[in-house]
């Protein structure tokens, strides 16, 4: 019996194959330092933790969760929105729960990818646009960011030809995996092509609250007129240590908000909503103390990386958010190479920046969701190995 022909095209998923290396390599004796993957090592914001405590117990929690999530949840995503970003969203029309932003990227490109279609997607860019734009049988178009235009696509050297068969454009900033941030005017300017030419702009804000030196990321949506053309996608995962909690937000242009939970409708039930009362807690608790504190070990991790892998020679820029550092690999050496090498010879994991598409080739990403003492001592292992190779 044949798997469908759409499931043989896409590739292994990036962090599960890392995940499988990591774990070989301690099967083998290996004292793996693993900075490979995004996931937040401290714990969650205690406020979903208790919320949780108390609503668990009560049984009407159990049941099915409302489809599109609890008027209580999407009221307060609306709320965050209000007060962290100065935009204003209707609970009921602009606002739906996702079993995290992962879920809302795939079945968002289903509800409008197609055959025939193209799909603007950034080069280097996180892997699940591209996979499920593939997924949906529309085409992949990858728009290169290069650190000589500060990892940002060049919109306005878009072919009229290749924007005109486009249905969505993908953006994301703070950016994964190169820790670059979009100044307002780009955000202009990607709202005004999109409604020039009639395309759904997709904005993946999943580290919207990571900030450092007083930046502080900005929503599309603070566009004037870009609810019209633009969807966007608040996750609490990253800003609040809730990876595996799985709950997040898709918000912004009414039509796009509708399409994806009718899609949804037909293929899940909506976040637990013990999770959903977990969320509105986190939300409505002084939810900026907790990033404040976040941001605060992040900005002290990401010191401390960043004058080691400067000290290494291989420095990229400096980010001013995300939990990430893009960096050059050591001369000579492929991203594929690079990476095989400091897993070998250093017993660290980084991500080959070639894992990301095509512009990634000779870079790569280091998370900083370590400890701080486990970050140090990972750094000098890969700084001890390029000191034997020299």
């Amino acid at each position: 019996m044949h798997t469908a022909k759409r499931v043989n095209q896409l590739p292994p998923y990036l962090f599960l194959a890392l995940d499988q290396l990591v774990q070989k390599k301690r099967a083998e004796g290996h004292d793996i330092i693993n900075l490979g993957i995004g996931d937040p090592d401290m714990p969650s914001a205690p406020a979903a933790v208790g919320a949780l405590k108390r609503t668990v117990e009560d049984a009407i929690t159990h049941r099915y969760p409302e489809s599109l999530g609890s008027r209580r949840f999407r009221q307060a995503v609306a709320d965050r929105y209000r007060d962290r970003f100065n935009v204003h969203l209707d609970r009921d029309s602009q606002v739906v729960a996702l079993i995290g932003s992962k879920e809302g990227l795939a079945h968002l490109t289903w509800a409008y990818a197609e055959p025939g279609d193209l799909v603007l997607v950034p080069d280097p860019a996180y892997p699940v646009y591209a996979a499920q734009a593939e997924f949906a049988g529309a085409t992949v178009y990858r728009l290169p960011l290069t650190q000589e235009n500060h990892f940002l696509p060049n919109l306005a050297a878009l072919d009229p030809a290749i924007l005109s068969q486009a249905k969505l454009l993908w953006v994301n900033y703070p950016n994964n995996p190169t820790g670059a941030v979009a100044p307002r005017a780009f955000y202009e300017e990607a709202v005004s092509i999109c409604r020039q030419y009639d395309i759904l702009l997709c904005s993946d804000l999943a580290y919207a609250d990571i900030g450092f030196e007083g930046y502080r990321p900005e929503s599309v949506l603070s566009i004037p007129g870009a609810d019209e053309v633009a969807i966007e996608f608040y996750s609490l995962s990253k800003s609040f240590n809730m990876t595996g909690w799985r709950v997040a937000a898709a918000v912004g242009r009414r039509s796009a908000v509708h399409a994806l939970g009718q899609v949804k409708s037909h293929l899940d039930s909506g976040p637990f909503t013990v999770v959903q009362e977990a969320a509105v807690a986190v939300l409505q608790e002084d939810p900026d103390s907790f990033i404040r504190g976040l941001n605060t070990i992040y900005e002290k991790r990401r010191n401390l990386a960043v004058r080691e892998i400067r000290a290494m020679g291989l420095l990229g820029e400096i980010p001013q958010s995300t939990f990430y550092l893009w960096f050059r690999t050591p001369s000579g050496m492929s991203s594929g190479q690079a990476a095989s090498f400091f897993i070998e010879k250093a017993d660290v994991a980084l991500t080959p920046g070639s894992a990301y598409g095509a512009q990634g080739e000779g870079w790569l990403r280091l998370s900083l969701t370590v400890p701080f003492v486990t970050l140090d001592d990972a750094l000098a292992r890969m700084r001890q190995a390029l000191l034997r190779h020299d």
